[in-house]
């Protein structure tokens, strides 16, 4: 699933495939991936526009034009490709924007669970009202006031885009992992120096994955391990303890993040 690295890398595409350049076709392959317009309406409202500088909010991508952004989610299988015209169509390219200079900004989803919106500010505005502060952009103090504040599980916290965007299931459990804390733990019942760790532990995860563009499957990584069954810690040997925490499927350590609760 899509999580904030791989949607900052999306917005890197879009910057190095089409900022400034004009749209000059777009093709709906799948109006099942549009939202609050139709595919007639995609290519009236942005057909002639240019592409300007997109911004990226949690999980949320907004690819900016000269008039209305186009704001996209990625769901669980979304992506977006830079492709010459004459590349084959893949079957899971749902909307494709040709744009100057013979480049096309494709987006693809197998499971289409989310998509694309067309909007104003105001709109992108009424959109976004529930997202919590990017992850990238709290602060210590803020990120310490949200876990103390807070009566669930520290890993139910992490994952609440309504307080903290961009987190998914890969960085959440990478980042308890590094913080030695189990998923299950009361995020009021944190100590300070626990919440500092874990707030430590935040930032040099995103950004290690921002710059690998997704959440790396790295040796060295709880993520690199995760996917295999009685694989063990990558840094104490233990078997890797698996279960569901809040309703999601939750991998960590018994020795590292022994559950204190």
């Amino acid at each position: 699933m899509p999580e904030l690295p791989d949607v900052e890398a999306f917005r890197g595409i879009v910057v190095s495939c089409a900022v400034g350049r004009c749209i000059e076709r777009v093709e709906v392959y799948d109006t099942g991936v549009l939202h609050g317009v139709s595919g007639r309406g995609l290519r009236r409202d942005l057909e002639g526009r240019t592409f300007a500088e997109p911004q990226r909010h949690g999980k949320w991508l907004l690819a900016r034009t000269d008039g209305p952004t186009v704001l996209l989610h990625f769901g669980m299988t979304g992506q977006l490709i830079c492709s010459g015209p004459d590349d084959p169509l893949h079957d899971h390219d749902r909307v494709v924007f040709a744009v100057t200079g013979a480049r096309q900004l494709r987006y693809r989803d197998q499971r289409k669970l989310k998509g694309l919106w067309l909007l104003d500010d105001p709109g992108v505005t009424r959109m976004l009202h529930d997202q919590g502060p990017d992850a990238t952009e709290m602060t210590r103090a803020d990120f310490e006031t949200l876990l103390s504040g807070r009566r669930g599980g520290v890993k139910q916290v992490l994952l609440d885009q309504t307080a903290l965007a961009g987190l998914g299931n890969l960085l959440a459990d990478e980042i308890l992992w590094r913080s030695r804390l189990h998923p299950a733990r009361k995020a009021r019942g944190l100590t300070r120096e626990e919440r500092g760790r874990l707030y430590t532990a935040m930032r040099r995860t995103l950004r290690s994955a921002i710059r690998a563009g997704r959440v790396p499957p790295r040796d060295t990584w709880l993520t690199g391990h995760r996917d295999a069954a009685g694989a063990p810690c990558p840094r104490c040997g233990e078997p890797l303890r698996r279960g569901r925490i809040g309703g999601r499927a939750t991998v960590w350590c018994p020795r590292c993040q022994p559950d204190v609760s």
